[in-house]
């Protein structure tokens, strides 16, 4: 990940504590694994940190509905349109 990404992300959210802004940074990271496991797909030791990121996304993401559901609806709608 690039640090003016990060920096945008940071500006963008103002705080990285947030659920929001921890969310986005897991979403970085999985698309980057998933590209690079495009390409080296016995990887194994990449494959198991793909899996440890989704479900601490998931966990994350199911925090954030039950506590805040319209920035949980903003922040999916916002995943939606940057992967699309």
């Amino acid at each position: 990940m690039e640090v003016e990404e990060k920096k945008e992300k940071i500006g963008e959210y103002n705080n990285t504590g947030s659920i929001e802004f921890q969310v986005m940074m897991i979403n970085k990271r999985i698309n980057n694994l998933a590209e690079h496991l495009k390409n080296n797909h016995k990887d194994f030791h990449s494959k198991r940190a793909l899996l440890i990121l989704v479900s601490k996304r998931r966990k994350f993401l199911n925090y954030l509905k039950r506590r805040k559901s319209p920035e949980y609806d903003k922040l999916i709608k916002a995943i939606k349109e940057k992967n699309v």
